[in-house]
């Protein structure tokens, strides 16, 4: 697999930076910071000049707590109920390693690249595959004969939701979707409280909240029909830290405050409360990242010089990055969702009755393109995030025989 597909719009590795800048609106991706994170934070600490400079302040912490806080995040991830978290490294006999910087990495992380790409390619794509549950079964990056290092991170979350949605066709009126047939996803409650609507630095944005079962949500994020990918996820993930920023929908005034959502009076046959009535789209997207053609943004562009090596914590052979990739994937269905992400380096040395009545319903309709947020809910982490273009084509059997696989 040739690492070839640029980064795409996501949440970054640190407060201030909440975004990957892109050349070109992408049709749909995904991608995990919580699957990258550990890695650079691991790196930082046993670089040396501008390499070390850069990788702490995409970490966002000093290098000298860069393996601790590494490992705490791992810890984390490996500890809540519905994550799961490995780092994996793999070197060359001849490549010593410093006793110091191998302390900092969890517990059986050390395995042996022999300097055979296919035999070492099998055994990486393994270990991807295992620590996936199947769902990434290649190593981003790809061993090459003079390949000295590879050092990788794989997450995977699952969460089912409090309450299932419903499938049928959902066909957009308007819009990319509008000639499209895809597989929708409805259900209706009494908890307008999760929708909320904001107004961001690109536009008014729609966020609403999906809660699984484990701790783990999914927000999903409609902006303004011109909004930029990039954008309507950064103004997502801002909104984490700033719920006072949010109308909620029990809040919202008559009319349509904000994009894909209609308040209105109806008649119903008898005294009713409010229903927030939720129309989407189920989807599947995954996506390969190479993260070295972003180097400014993961604090890669001295690690990747080859000109000298940058990083004598690790070790005392000059190394530097030679390739730095991630493939992700998530699913959001009518049951709950799921994702997965790995990431690698590689060093080198050198969703007519009779009417009396009056309620209130609110209806929003994600039925074009839209973002997407997991998030751990007790920390507010986003552990995956992305963007829906190419919905999941609906098929007549899937009504008959009921909500199907996810």
């Amino acid at each position: 697999m040739e690492d070839t597909t640029p980064a795409s719009p996501e949440p970054g590795t640190k407060a201030p930076r909440t975004a990957l800048p892109s050349p070109a609106r992408p049709t749909e991706t995904v991608l995990s910071g919580a699957c990258v994170w550990p890695l650079l934070a691991l790196l930082g600490g046993a670089a040396t000049g501008r390499a070390r400079t850069e990788l702490a302040d995409a970490t966002g912490i000093p290098p000298a707590e860069a393996a601790t806080r590494a490992r705490e995040l791992l810890g984390l991830l490996g500890t809540a109920p519905g994550l799961r978290a490995a780092v994996g490294l793999w070197t060359v006999r001849t490549l010593g390693l410093r006793d110091s910087w191998l302390r900092g990495l969890p517990d059986h992380t050390h395995g042996v690249l022999t300097g055979d790409p296919d035999r070492d390619a099998a055994a990486l794509d393994a270990w991807s595959a295992r620590r996936t549950d199947g769902e990434i079964t290649a190593l981003p990056v790809r061993p090459k004969p003079d390949t000295e290092l590879v050092l990788a991170a794989a997450l995977t979350l699952r969460t089912e939701w409090l309450r299932p949605f419903e499938e049928g066709p959902l066909c957009p009126e308007s819009g990319p979707w509008r000639e499209l047939t895809v597989r929708g996803l409805t259900r209706t409650t009494a908890l307008l409280d999760r929708l909320a609507v904001a107004d961001t630095p690109v536009g008014a944005l729609t966020r609403l909240r999906v809660l699984g079962t484990n701790g783990i949500d999914v927000q999903l994020l409609l902006g303004e029909p011109d909004a930029d990918p990039a954008g309507v996820l950064s103004a997502g993930v801002d909104l984490l830290a700033r719920r006072d920023a949010v109308i909620t929908g029990d809040r919202l005034p008559f009319g349509r405050p904000g994009p894909g959502i209609t308040v209105e009076r109806v008649r119903t046959e008898r005294p009713m409360t409010p229903e927030l009535r939720v129309s989407t789209a189920a989807f599947a997207v995954d996506a390969t990242h190479d993260l070295a053609g972003l180097p400014e943004v993961f604090g890669l562009s001295a690690a990747l010089d080859e000109r000298r090596g940058r990083f004598p914590g690790m070790s005392g052979r000059p190394l530097y990055i030679s390739a730095a990739a991630q493939t992700a994937t998530a699913t959001f269905g009518p049951l709950g969702f799921r994702a997965a992400a790995v990431t690698a380096f590689s060093g080198v040395a050198g969703g007519v009755p009779r009417t009396r009545y009056l309620s209130t319903e609110v209806q929003v309709d994600f039925d074009r393109p839209f973002g997407f947020l997991a998030v751990h809910r007790a920390t507010r982490l986003v552990l995956a995030a992305g963007w829906v273009g190419d919905p999941e084509p609906f098929h007549e059997d899937e009504e008959e025989y009921g909500t199907g696989s996810w």
